[in-house]
């Protein structure tokens, strides 16, 4: 993984499995279930063994999604997500949810750049090393 180029995409819905059966009839992707807990399941979508997006719901009860249209949303890596804050917050940015970790995956922090565009940032563990 590069520091600054994106990653990883994931679309965001409200209709998750309409979601994976447009993408499973008009691409071929395959999904596999990736249990999070109490945050319910993240779909991995795959081309052959290759993970290609991700697919995860906007619970439609919790405030912070209401009008919020089905959309995807993009990641960048960074080589020090915590440190990278520092700058980015320094630079106008604001922090929308702190860091948080996934087991096999990094360390991701999303954040409200200057004008309002929201972004992941994330330090993967193979960049960790």
């Amino acid at each position: 993984m590069k520091h600054g180029v994106f990653v990883w995409n994931e679309f965001m819905t409200c209709d998750v499995e309409a979601t994976k059966a447009f993408y499973e009839k008009s691409i071929g992707w395959r999904f596999e279930a990736m249990p999070m807990g109490e945050d319910g399941t993240y779909w991995i979508a795959k081309v052959g063994e290759d993970s290609v997006a991700g697919v995860m719901a906007m619970p439609e009860d919790d405030p912070k999604f209401e009008h919020v249209p089905d959309h995807w949303f993009a990641y960048l890596e960074v080589d020090d997500v915590h440190q990278r804050i520092k700058l980015a917050q320094q630079a106008g940015a604001s922090l929308v949810k702190e860091p948080f970790d996934i087991p096999g995956i990094g360390t991701i922090a999303i954040l409200a750049q200057p004008g309002g565009g929201v972004v992941g940032w994330m330090t993967s563990i193979s960049s960790q090393s």
